[in-house]
Order: C-alpha cells, then structure tokens, then sequence
C-alpha cells in the first residue's frame, strides 16, 4: 500500500470515500425495468443494506485464508441469487496456494456439495468453479465422520481441488425439512502454520475498498439476469446451465430460472413430471431482486418431500395471493408481491422433463373449473 493511502485512513479520507461510493449502489433500485411498485422498490433498498451486512462480512470480518472460518453468504434475512429455502449455505476464504482440512460427520443431509471457486460479484464478475465434491464420493468413518483435504496438488483419500486462482469455498447442505433436521457440522483448518491473525491497517484498508463493489456487482448481475428472465415471463424455460455456473452454481443442479407476474385474482399453475431418477427437486418464489420470499413465515416454497403428488406421479404447483382451497395442496403464496423471480432445480437429476405452465382466473380454480 502506498503513503498517499495510508494516509487517508489515517486522516478519515478512506471512510469518507467509503460511505461516498455506497451512495452509487442505489442506482440498481431506480434502474430501467426495475418494478415502480413501493414494495419492489422497499426490497429493494432493504436489500442494499443486506449485501452491505454480507460484503462487510466476506471482505472484514472471514477474509484471512491463513486462518479459515466458515460463514453464511446467504441465510435467512441475508439473500443472493435465487437463494434456496432447502439450503443451509456455508462459505470460506480460501488461498488455492495453501492446503485445507475440512472435518466433519455425514449426518442426515438430503444432499451435501462442496466446492472451490475463483472469484466473486464484484463487477459483476464470475465464480468459476475449480473443484466439487459431494457426500456419496466421500469415504466415512464407521461412525460417518470424514477428513476431506483440500488443495491444488492431488491427495489421497478425499480430495477436493483447488487452483492457484482458488480463493473461496462454498457449501451446500440441502434438507427434506429444513427447520426440523439437524445441521451438519463443518470445521477447517489450514494446514500451512500460520500465526494467530492481528488487524493489519493496510490490509484493512484496501479489504474496505472492496465492500462497495461487491454490493454493486451482485445487486447489478442479478438485476440484468431478471431483464433476461422477463422474456419469457410466467414460463419455465431451462436456463443456461454454463451461466449458472459462472454466477455460483452447483454442477450437479439443473436450473429453470426464470420471472413470474400475476394479477391480485390470477394463478399460475405450474405442472411437470418430476424426473425418472432424482436426489431431490425444489421449487420456490422470490422477489424482483432474486432474494426468496421470506419462508418463515410464508409458504414460498415445495420440494420433492413436501409435495402432493397427482396420481400419475406428476406435480401442480398453484402460485397465487389467496389460498384456491383443499383441491390445491401445493399453493403457494405470493405473499403480497406482484412480480419477481421463480426457480425450480432438479439435483441430480437423469433426464430434465420440460415445464407447463399457464395463468388462469384464481375464481376458476377456486370453483373448480379447471383441468
């Protein structure tokens, strides 16, 4: 770091610029095609603040890759990207030229993925994969603990990759009932000896110098994808898998992203046939900023352990504001909302069955009127 920088911290000027900067973040909220409605645009602020609470986490407070921890990027009243209900989400700074040790015990988690990436939002950057691994290619200990090594020179035993470029790791943890079954339990360490971690003015310094871009890169690379999504509006088309990938994505999941909009007496029905083979299936409503709607409190989301199925094996999802009734199990609320995002992920799945889906008059369903 250069004397010019650190004098400005020394004198207020890098907090000044700091809490200047921020200010640009509220042009997403205000941007073209962005929903004029006071809720979309609440969120919308709201979720400013969010990914202000996240960035300060990921650059502050679990930046040091000498002395790993693992955090949430994504958790209840903090949301990125179309975040999963299902998921208990765990992320960690990571040097892909240092080695990792990872332990912990199987559990009973529907599905268990762990993953290296390069990368981050910021600049609406990518987070290109280097490395994933989920619980069935890890051997267990008798009793289902397991030690999982992580670096960019090959293992023995369980290994998960890295490059050199390698800066973070991020874990998926995927329920059948999210709020009843118990967490698995994750610690890691760094195998390279490091001293205990001591504020580095200079490293603080430019570490708050990526906060704002990273709130700006994320709230800007989500909107976009939603101006994508609203050209095929109340449809569920495949999304494009590679581009999923390049924004966090697991390799193992097969993503329909895509923009729901409904009138206060319209339904969507949504119905497909679930795949052949299939670890787990889900699908859920968020907002306009690709944040889930708020599951606790809301029924926003079904899987594949929740749902009611049709004789046939198929699944009718209704989305609407008002409950249509017994004959509709698998309602769910838009909780207030006019427009946002929708997803449904298929994880593992053998084939990828196309979506139906259609609008219809909420009274028809309600009087039964449709087949």
């Amino acid at each position: 770091m250069s004397m010019t920088e650190l004098d400005a911290l020394r004198n207020g000027q890098l907090w000044e610029d700091f809490c200047e900067s921020l200010k640009s973040a509220g042009a997403e909220i205000l941007a073209e095609g962005v929903p004029a409605d006071d809720l979309s645009i609440a969120e919308g602020y709201r979720y400013l603040t969010r990914l202000l609470r996240l960035s300060l986490e990921k650059h502050l407070e679990f930046s040091d890759p000498a002395c790993p921890q693992f955090y949430s990027l994504s958790h209840e009243t903090a949301k990125i990207g179309n975040d999963n209900p299902d998921n208990f989400y765990q992320n960690c700074a990571v040097d892909g030229r240092h080695s990792y040790r990872i332990t912990g015990n199987a559990g009973q988690v529907e599905y268990l993925s762990i993953e290296t990436k390069a990368g981050s939002f910021a600049g609406q950057g990518d987070m290109a994969p280097t490395g994933h691994i989920t619980l069935e290619d890890l051997e267990l200990g008798p009793n289902g603990e397991f030690e999982l090594l992580v670096s960019a020179t090959p293992q023995p035993g369980n290994w998960l990759s890295m490059t050199e470029a390698s800066d973070n790791i991020l874990v998926r943890q995927t329920f059948r009932d999210r709020a009843r079954e118990p967490k698995l339990e994750l610690r890691i360490e760094c195998l390279d000896q490091q001293a205990a971690p001591v504020l580095d003015p200079a490293a603080f310094a430019s570490q708050l110098q990526r906060v704002v871009p990273f709130v700006n890169g994320t709230a800007g690379l989500f909107r976009n994808w939603m101006l994508g999504f609203a050209g095929h509006i109340n449809a569920l088309p495949p999304n494009d898998q590679q581009m999923c990938l390049r924004a966090g994505g697991d390799p193992a999941i097969y993503y329909h992203n895509s923009y729901w909009q409904l009138a206060p007496e319209e339904a969507l029905l949504i119905e497909f046939m679930p795949p052949r083979d299939c670890r787990t299936w889900n699908f859920q409503l968020s907002n306009f900023w690709m944040e889930s709607l708020d599951y606790r409190f809301h029924r926003i989301h079904i899987n594949r352990s929740s749902a009611r199925y049709e004789a046939d094996g198929s699944v009718r999802i209704v989305v609407a504001g008002r409950n249509p009734g017994s004959a509709y199990p698998n309602w769910l609320t838009t909780a207030g909302h006019e427009c946002g995002a929708m997803l449904l992920r298929y994880v593992e799945a053998s084939d990828h069955p196309p979506v139906r889906t259609r609008v219809v008059a909420l009274e028809t369903l309600i009087a039964g009127e449709v087949e």
